[in-house]
Parts: structure tokens; sequence; C-alpha cells
């Protein structure tokens, strides 16, 4: 059977699912996947639809995971084809979620409606996540415990983020660095600024915390990750009139850290150094801190090695193995098996005029096709 993937992507970015929104996209994907023989599974966690489809009984488990949600669209009227229309101008697919990542979820449908089911030594599936522009607390990361209460087996996963940086292919990630982030608030006592003795500023405060903070050096990178950094994104006291010593100042700062690190150490550090700044203050410094996955790598092997060769052998590139950018969802599923990224070029994610050229969804689907057959001749 032969799937049409920018026919179906052009159905999936109709559908304006901006997080938590899913707007009948889990739908137009249910549908979809029912029609080439899976059998789908709804998991609603909150108000997040989330998706687990599979085709076969018997291992290997080769799964694909993504996402249906989009961020929002901003600036409707500055796009030069309506956000949600899904048009094709020039042989480029404008919408949101084209790059990110409705087109690589549609590009590993028609992959999978184009092997023959009996050739598949093993299974197939999908995780699909509305949650994963969003907080990411009712998507991936709530499939993966249930499936893991349940002895799901997912042997390893690809997912679809948009990894390829200019030419689709010319890079895969195999890990991310961990992130972690933090709200300071030093609350201290107002009063005018020429009587200091009767006031506890805490500005002064802040700033020397921030300074111990930042001048840390966390370390001096990891095999195949760079330097953890530290990065001060906000300092606020909310004062207007300049002869008044404020009562609060906040600060929040991230960390996004490579495996020599822990969260829940940077976490600590955090509370230690905020415990010591508070020694001897008349007032109060609190700590609120987020750690929003850990640092992790897929080593290369036999599993990186499928899905490097199958790019190669449909376009001719050898990818870059990259740990670079932010959090996705792989921080999750890392807890299920091995797990890496290839999809498409993610130049236009999140901008006004996203988009993806036609034939780039279109070659993704015929890397898929060939990293299933190469998996299941490896793997099945």
């Amino acid at each position: 059977m032969t799937l049409d993937p920018v026919a179906l992507a052009q159905d999936l970015i109709r559908r304006p699912s901006v997080t938590p929104a899913d707007a009948g996209a889990m739908d137009v994907l249910q549908s979809a996947l029912e029609g080439i023989g899976f059998t789908c599974r709804r998991m609603k966690f909150g108000e997040i639809e989330n998706l687990y489809a599979r085709r076969g009984l018997q291992g290997p488990n080769l799964c694909f995971a993504g996402h249906t949600d989009v961020v929002p669209a901003g600036d409707a009227g500055a796009w030069k084809a309506g956000p949600f229309e899904a048009q094709i101008k020039d042989g480029v697919l404008f919408g949101r979620g084209a790059a990110d990542m409705k087109g690589a979820v549609a590009a590993f449908v028609a992959a999978c409606a184009a092997i023959d089911p009996a050739s598949v030594r093993g299974s197939l599936s999908l995780l699909i996540t509305g949650d994963e522009e969003g907080d990411a607390e009712d998507g991936t990361v709530r499939v993966v415990e249930a499936l893991r209460a349940e002895g799901e087996r997912i042997d390893h996963c690809v997912v679809g983020e948009p990894s390829s940086l200019a030419m689709l292919g010319d890079q895969m990630k195999i890990g991310r660095r961990g992130s972690v982030s933090a709200t300071i608030v030093v609350e201290g006592v107002q009063g005018h600024v020429a009587y200091p003795e009767r006031a506890a500023n805490p500005v002064p405060l802040l700033i020397r915390l921030l300074d111990r903070l930042q001048s840390r050096v966390l370390d001096d990178g990891y095999p195949e990750f760079p330097r953890s950094n530290l990065e001060v994104t906000t300092i606020d006291v909310g004062n207007p009139a300049g002869n008044v010593i404020p009562a609060r100042a906040t600060a929040k700062l991230n960390i996004r850290f490579n495996p020599n690190h822990a969260g829940q150490a940077l976490a600590d550090w955090f509370q230690a150094e905020c415990d010591k700044a508070a020694e001897g203050f008349r007032g109060k410094v609190s700590l609120r801190a987020k750690i929003s996955g850990e640092a992790f790598l897929t080593e290369p092997g036999d599993f990186v090695d499928v899905c490097s060769k199958a790019v190669t052998e449909v376009t001719g590139l050898v990818p870059a193995l990259s740990t670079s950018g932010g959090t996705s969802d792989a921080r999750f599923i890392r807890y299920l098996c091995p797990v890496l990224e290839l999809g498409l070029v993610g130049a236009t994610m999140h901008m006004v005029d996203e988009r993806v050229p036609v034939e780039q969804i279109e070659r993704l689907t015929t890397i898929y096709s060939r990293l299933i057959e190469r998996y299941f001749a490896k793997f099945g």
C-alpha cells in the first residue's frame, strides 16, 4: 500500500494543534495508521492526547517517536501562506509544524505503509505526543512510564525531530545535554536609601550569589559533548523609585550540562549556595529548581550505523553525530531503549513562514524506508 507523505503532512498541518490543543491531529494520524494495519491506543493524561501504535507482536520493536503539537503561529498576517493552510508554493510546503515535526511524522507513516508487513521480522511502533512543545509533563514522559509499568518492550527508537542543519541527513543527534532551571528570590526589608541600617537590601546579596554561581567552571567538556554552561537569563527588582531600597529581587538561570553532572546534584549545589548567602542576612533566600532532563548519549554502534547507512544510501552524505541543541523527548525515551534523532532540516522551525521543500519530505520517507529495511536485516 502506498501513502502520500506530503498529503498526510498537509492534513496534519491543517489541524491547529497548538499545545495543549489537539484539534483533531491525533484522529488524522490514527486513521492513517489503522489503515495500514497498526493497532492504535490513545493515552490521554490531563488534557493532553497521546498515541501509541504498534504493528506486529514479536521483537525486536523499532519505534518512531514524535509530536503533533506545535508552537503558536505568531503574527498570522506576516505569513506568505496561512500558518494552518498547508499551502504548497513553488514546491515548498508552508505551515506551522511543517519542519517541527508533522512533516517527519507523515514521512515515517508513509515509510511504514511502503513496507510489506510480512518482510518485517519484528514490530514497528509509533509513540506520538501532543505535549512536546509545552510543559512536557503529560506527554511522552507519562506514556513511557505507562509502557514501562506494563512491560512493553521497545528495542530502539528514532525521534523525528528536525535534526538536519543545512541539508537533509547532514546530521543525526545521538545525545543531548541535560537542563536544570532555577528561580532565586531574595526577600529583604524595604527602606529609605538614606537609612540603610533600617533596611535589608536584597540586591547586593543576589549579585554576589550570582557571581559565585557564574564563576564556577563546571567542567572541561565530555566526549561528544561541549562544556556545561550556566546562564543567568533575567534579574528583576521591580523598583521604580531611585530613593527606595527594594524589598525583593529575583533572578532566573539555567544550566545545560553534559554527562559529567546529574541534575539533582546541580540543584543541590544551587541550594547550598543560597543557604550560604542567607547566613547573617536579615531576610530570606529561596530557590525553586526544575530538572527538565538528564544528559544522555547513545554510543555509536550497530543501531547508529544502521541509521547512518540509510541516510548515506539515499543522500550520499555521512551524517555527523551531534549532541548539540536543546532538549527533546528523547530524554524520556532513553529510559526505554537506545534512541537517536533523525529528521528534516530545522532552519525555519518556530519561525514565521515555517516551511520545508516537498522533495525533502519525500526523501526523508525514503530514508525511513531504508532504515526500516536495514534495521530488521540487522536485528530481526
